[in-house]
């Protein structure tokens, strides 16, 4: 099946603390930046269609600008959801109740009006890479998929892209074990790394068809990308204008397939993606890493509080709103808490809705 990718977006989140195998880039935040252009469809074995409208063209310099702390969020703020990490050093934290946070917008401190610390089921796209490079490294990594999935809510939902030049969804969203064992299963490594393209799609289809409260896009690849039509600030402002998902990337960027110029770039896409939606992107030396790698990803899903508040500002009220999240516990350390760091105020994007094509 085929994901077509169009649309805008924008959205802010941020990474404080990484655990033991991941790093990332500072966030930082950004105005406005000018429209995009549409990216071609993710291929599945049958086109799959993501919404309509346009990613306009990108004028010249017109990757998103930044300004102090993160790229820019936004959503509607009838209600202003953040899932949040809590890290004392490196161990998450998962003792706090709603009275050990504060949340400040705009340097005002807001009214939490709901609050959860459970293990909520997630909407996940596993997204690999199946260029020619990752032969040898598919097996390893589709055990590690698969274990993944095991280690998270048994209610959570997946559906698997395999992309090269191309993208293809081999298996739609399913809770069954076996069926995504089969769409990763799909192993043609061949062609180029199509990344952007076949995250912009995989991001339309979570949201298009995800029926679970949190959604996830987990990716996979040992390269930099080299076909897509998009451009990396392209595709981090549609899944920004998306008000999600976040994004995990593993980089299986070892060895001696690419130049320390090509590790650095890919390195630094990778650190992009995971950083401004809120996720935290993992450079394994080694495949023997990335299952320990992926049980990570799983206790870092599950381990999440959300939390919601109205925002005391007037909807009518535009610009950026910087977003603040504190945490302090008894006994405990300093706390650091990972989260999106602001918004802009505007409607929802719609849902697509347009569906899949069945195979």
């Amino acid at each position: 099946m085929r994901l077509c990718n169009n649309g805008l977006l924008f959205v802010s989140l941020s990474l404080s603390v990484l655990p033991v195998w991941g790093q990332q880039a500072p966030s930082q935040q950004t105005q406005a930046p000018p429209p995009t252009q549409a990216a071609p469809p993710l291929q599945d074995r049958d086109p799959v269609r993501s919404p309509d409208g346009d990613i306009a063209p990108a004028t010249a310099g017109g990757p998103l600008k930044k300004e102090t702390e993160g790229y820019i969020l936004r959503t509607n703020v009838d209600e202003v959801v953040l899932n949040a990490t809590v890290l004392e050093g490196s161990r998450i934290v998962q003792t706090l109740t709603k009275d050990n946070f504060q949340v400040f917008e705009d340097g005002t401190k807001q009214n939490i009006i709901s609050f959860q610390h459970t293990d909520l089921p997630v909407s996940i796209g596993l997204v690999i890479d199946n260029s020619g490079s990752m032969s040898k490294k598919r097996p390893a990594v589709n055990k590690s998929a698969v274990d993944l999935i095991e280690a998270s809510n048994p209610q959570d939902e997946a559906f698997v892209v395999n992309f090269s030049d191309e993208a293809f969804i081999d298996q739609e969203f399913t809770s069954e074990i076996k069926k995504l064992r089969d769409g990763l299963s799909h192993i043609e490594s061949r062609g180029g790394t199509a990344l952007y393209d076949a995250v912009v799609a995989s991001a339309d289809k979570l949201v298009a068809d995800g029926k679970r409260p949190k959604q996830v896009l987990i990716i996979i690849t040992d390269g930099e990308d080299n076909a897509s039509t998009l451009t990396l600030e392209q595709t981090i402002r549609r899944v920004q204008q998306l008000s999600g998902p976040v994004i995990y990337t593993i980089g299986l960027l070892f060895g001696d397939e690419m130049s320390h110029s090509e590790v650095r770039h890919a390195r630094r896409a990778l650190e992009m993606l995971s950083g401004e939606t809120g996720g935290i992107a993992f450079f394994p030396k080694s495949i023997e890493q990335v299952d320990d790698i992926a049980a990570e990803v799983a206790r870092d899903i599950r381990s999440q509080y959300t939390i919601g508040y109205h925002s005391s500002k007037s909807l009518s009220d535009q610009g950026f709103r910087r977003v603040q999240v504190t945490a302090q516990g008894q006994g405990l350390g300093k706390l650091d808490v990972r989260t999106r760091t602001g918004y802009f105020p505007s409607p929802r994007v719609p849902k697509p809705t347009k569906q899949p094509v069945q195979k």
